[in-house]
């Protein structure tokens, strides 16, 4: 599918799934994090809206201001962070190159460093990122030997 040019309606009745939809402050700045820090695909990038893709999947950065009619505009905070309690795993992404690159960015917060998590045999890091969304890269412990 071509996300730059496929019609709003037919993007809409080919997504499957689970779907993500962030709201943001400011879609350009989460776009370019998300992009520089995790190599996301950035489509139809306007000041509103943003179809990003990871590993070949959709999802969407919406602006506060396309939500004003949405039942959830009255719950979004107006300072802070947003997201609490959700992470979103990146399965594809090497935890110790995203915290880098995030560091980096300089906008960023990394709650927890690359660290081994033997109990699910994954290493991974926790990203806050700009708009306070909780990103967590990991890979794969590839056992010795």
């Amino acid at each position: 599918m071509d996300y730059e040019t496929v019609p709003a309606p037919a993007f809409g009745h080919s997504l499957r799934g689970m779907g993500l939809n962030l709201l943001c402050r400011d879609v350009l700045r989460e776009a370019a994090f998300l992009q520089v820090v995790f190599g996301m695909g950035v489509h139809r990038l306007s000041k509103d809206f943003a179809i990003m893709v990871y590993a070949g999947q959709p999802f969407q950065l919406h602006s506060d201001g396309t939500f004003a009619a949405h039942p959830l505009f009255a719950l979004l905070p107006e300072s802070g962070p947003r997201g609490a309690g959700a992470e979103i795993r990146l399965y594809d992404t090497d935890p110790d190159v995203a915290a880098g690159r995030a560091a980096a960015e300089g906008e960023a917060v990394i709650l927890q460093p690359p660290t081994d998590k033997p109990g699910h045999a994954l290493r991974e890091t926790v990203i806050l990122c700009p708009e306070g969304y909780a990103w967590v890269p990991s890979r794969p412990i590839h056992p010795a030997g």
